[in-house]
């Protein structure tokens, strides 16, 4: 099992690499459609969340903590769905916006609801920048190393520990910086695939 430091309020474990069924990896994209169009319903709702939520924090200095536990719910999802779409487990994910400790991808936000930072808050997007240019670059990288995994996986049944530990690092700076975007936390996110 890999995850960041708990000091950072977003963790996302994944476990090692596992065998995987060969027809599940040929079909992964066209199997992922379901949770990636639920994601996108999940994901809609989430930015207008976000956006209520950072006037709300910019007036009054806090995330209202209902709002913030669907935002955190969606970041899961997303972790959770790319994770499986990037062949880092064949275990279906599931349609929901709670922690599930039983499934290999394992995303866990502590949101920060009080003390927020409003200066921060206000720049948040021309703050992530550089983190939206690297996983940018990076994202082209994953592409090419996620295709070659796939091939692997459809000859041997699994994805190979090194291509697999670089692209569950990807997801996880990618799920961090999506929440450090949608304002569950102050905290600046690492610049690190760990």
């Amino acid at each position: 099992m890999t995850a960041f430091p708990a000091s950072y309020p977003i963790v996302v474990d994944i476990d090692p690499p596992a065998s995987q069924g060969r027809l599940g990896v040929f079909f992964r994209l066209i199997m992922a459609i379901p949770s990636l169009i639920g994601l996108a319903v999940v994901g809609f709702i989430a930015m207008i969340i976000t956006v209520i939520a950072w006037i709300v924090i910019l007036i009054t200095g806090k995330y209202p903590g209902g709002m913030m536990n669907f935002v955190a719910g969606a970041v899961r999802w997303m972790g959770r769905t790319y994770g499986y779409m990037y062949l880092l487990t064949d275990k279906y994910p599931p349609f929901s916006l709670n922690e599930d400790s039983a499934y290999p991808i394992r995303v866990s936000v502590q949101g920060q609801v009080d003390g927020r930072s409003r200066l921060t808050v206000f720049f948040r997007y021309i703050m992530a920048i550089p983190h939206l240019i690297i996983v940018g670059v990076l994202g082209y990288a994953v592409g090419v190393v996620g295709f070659i995994a796939w091939v692997i996986a459809l000859f041997t049944g699994s994805v190979p520990a090194g291509l697999h530990s670089f692209i569950a690092g990807y997801v996880r700076w990618y799920v961090r910086l999506e929440g450090y975007i949608l304002l569950l936390t102050d905290q600046y996110p690492p610049f690190s695939l760990s």
